[in-house]
């Protein structure tokens, strides 16, 4: 284990353990203050190879997301120094979008919803089982290169990924960040249908949430900021099955 005291940063790799660094299949900030559960965590990831660097507090964790090239941040939400909420904002805000786990003791859906909307990838809760966190690293870092992409562009739609601005031809749309982020589901799948299921467990990570009209309502609201009256309309409802954004030609 390579340790910067300064930095409060513990560097842990496959390597440590008689592994070739070659071998490494992604580079892992972890930021957590529990000694305990970051060892355990470390442990798992790299006895999958992984690379893992450990920062104790919220402060030097912030600090070395932005200094360091990392393919994934798992990242607790009490911490010390520095909250992770204010780490996920301030990464977000300075459009660093490398991918984010939260794992947190804090289990509200409020507190899950939050995690999401400003800006995690997915959330977990403690206590986890470590192949589960495992399975959930894997899923993020597979995610395809395309979704990296800066700018979308559906029809006269434009969705900015850095500045975290939507426009329509030379209006700019005012999004809250769950509308933002509903939008560019969307618009990475125009003109496919897109189930109320499929939001609730993609956008919103929600497994099942019966009897809830949240998705209607987020689309509502949507609709009426990218839909003028003068505008043809492209995000409608397909009668029985979900909803469908418009590429228009």
């Amino acid at each position: 284990m390579n340790v910067d005291s300064n930095a409060g940063l513990s560097i842990i790799s496959g390597n440590d353990r008689e592994r070739s660094s070659t071998s490494s299949r992604g580079r892992i900030l972890l930021i957590e203050d529990d000694r305990e559960i970051a060892e355990e965590v470390t442990n798992e990831l790299i006895d999958r190879d992984y690379e893992v660097c450990h920062a104790i507090t919220g402060s030097y964790g912030a600090e070395e997301a932005r200094r360091g090239k990392y393919d994934l941040l798992i990242v607790d939400l009490l911490l010390p120094g520095c909250d992770g909420y204010a780490i996920i904002e301030g990464l977000r805000r300075d459009g660093i979008h490398v991918p984010v786990l939260v794992v947190s003791a804090l289990g509200a859906v409020n507190d899950r919803v939050r995690g999401l909307e400003i800006g995690g990838d997915d959330y977990v809760t403690k206590p986890f089982a470590l192949p589960e966190l495992a399975a959930r690293v894997e899923a993020l870092l597979r995610r395809p290169l395309e979704s990296r992409a800066t700018t979308l562009r559906v029809g006269s739609l434009e969705l900015d990924l850095i500045e975290r601005v939507a426009r329509r031809g030379d209006r700019t749309i005012d999004l809250s960040k769950s509308e933002f982020k509903l939008l560019e589901y969307f618009m990475r799948r125009p003109d496919r249908v897109v189930t109320r299921d499929m939001l609730l467990e993609d956008v919103w990570h929600y497994r099942f949430l019966p009897q809830t009209n949240l998705v209607d309502v987020h689309i509502g609201r949507l609709r009426r900021k990218i839909d003028s009256a003068k505008d043809e309309p492209l995000l409608l409802s397909v009668r029985g099955m979900g909803f469908i954004l418009r590429e228009l030609g």
